[in-house]
């Protein structure tokens, strides 16, 4: 068996303006999945989900998942599920040219499905290297993120970047801008996270902002604005010491382009009054800046602040169903020990020799 982890993301800022060619800057967040694959003797995958915000289910299949499997949890979310773990099971087959490998693929994850940190992104690269890793053949940090792109490519019509994928695979704060990808320093950023415990359409709320900026120019310059204050912050950024906490003057300068950026995405269409609330009781409560990350329409915020006053504050606003710290993770996709195996127990009454 081996195992594998990657960690989710939140966006520091560029969510929506990325799939245009305009730069943003994701960072990974200590919320893992975690994949654990063992080689069969036939060319079937059995997939076990512990859970992925769903139900556990676990599925058995031969070639791919076309045919929906017959699982009794809600069609969209296991269509996500299966869709990404058939994509990273293909990549590892090309990648260790085994087109006829088998696999039982158990994945875990403490990442809610669909909320803007990345969950699928970190399924499909921690997939990919553990698959591959089980059939000989160990990538790259870079190779997994290029192939766990072109597995979401795949998953999502075309329209995914490679800003979750990379940022997952590499770890650490990134910057993307188009196919140009490269980790970034940081410091150890204060992120607390709210979470309105519910998913938004990343497909719809894409297709949204691509019709709002073809129909109206004023919706394509903002979007080439929040490439701008992705700029601004890159600057803002490379000035900091990344192996220093961050002082109150470059967290109170950050936390103005997010809040920018925030009301810039709000004004795309695509955040939500859950995602709003949130964001407002961030900031009263004394975070330095408070935004959406990913898609919108529901999910997650992230906020600056060092102190716990921002995830008391969120814990009890309305519609918030979770608020909780999480640490920026400098270390991407790895590879975990797999469980100890539990040594069966003697259940006769006759002592156990000794070799």
């Amino acid at each position: 068996m081996t195992v594998s982890s990657a960690p989710g993301k939140v966006y520091l800022f560029g969510e929506h303006a990325v799939v245009y060619g305009e730069p943003a800057v994701p960072c990974a967040v200590e919320r893992r999945a975690t994949v654990s694959v063992s080689l069969r003797d036939d060319d079937h995958v059995r997939v076990r989900a512990e859970d992925l915000s769903l139900n556990g289910f676990t599925v058995e299949y031969s070639g791919s998942t076309g045919d929906r499997p017959d699982v009794d949890v809600p069609a969209p979310l296991v269509e996500a599920a299966m869709g990404y773990i058939d994509a990273a099971v293909e990549q590892a087959r090309d990648a260790a040219d085994a087109p006829d490998a088998g696999f039982d693929i158990t994945v875990e994850s403490d990442i809610p499905l669909g909320a803007g940190l990345g969950s699928s992104a970190a399924v499909v690269v921690a997939g990919i290297d553990a698959a591959t890793r089980e059939l000989g053949v160990e990538l790259t940090p870079r190779e997994i993120a290029d192939r766990a792109y072109r597995a979401e490519h795949e998953v999502q019509d075309g329209q995914a970047s490679r800003a979750d994928t990379f940022c997952s695979a590499m770890g650490g704060a990134v910057r993307v801008e188009g196919d140009d990808c490269r980790t970034i320093d940081a410091p150890p950023l204060p992120f607390v996270i709210g979470f309105d415990g519910g998913a938004g359409d990343t497909g719809a709320l894409v297709a949204g902002v691509r019709d709002l900026r073809e129909q109206y120019d004023f919706a394509a310059n903002t979007v080439s604005t929040i490439g701008d204050i992705v700029r601004r912050g890159e600057e803002l950024l490379a000035d900091a010491d990344p192996d220093a906490d961050p002082d109150e003057a470059f967290l109170d300068e950050l936390g103005g382009f997010m809040n920018f950026n925030h009301g810039l995405l709000e004004a795309l269409g695509v955040s939500s009054r859950s995602l709003d609330s949130m964001v407002w009781a961030a900031r009263e409560a004394g975070a330095y800046g408070a935004k959406l990350t990913g898609a919108g329409g529901g999910g997650c915020i992230v906020a600056l602040d060092p102190t716990p006053e921002t995830q008391t504050g969120l814990r009890f606003t309305p519609g918030c169903e979770d608020a909780f710290r999480a640490e920026l993770a400098t270390e991407g996709v790895r590879v975990e020990e797999p469980p100890e195996r539990t040594a069966p127990q003697n259940t006769d009454d006759t002592p156990e020799e000794s070799a």
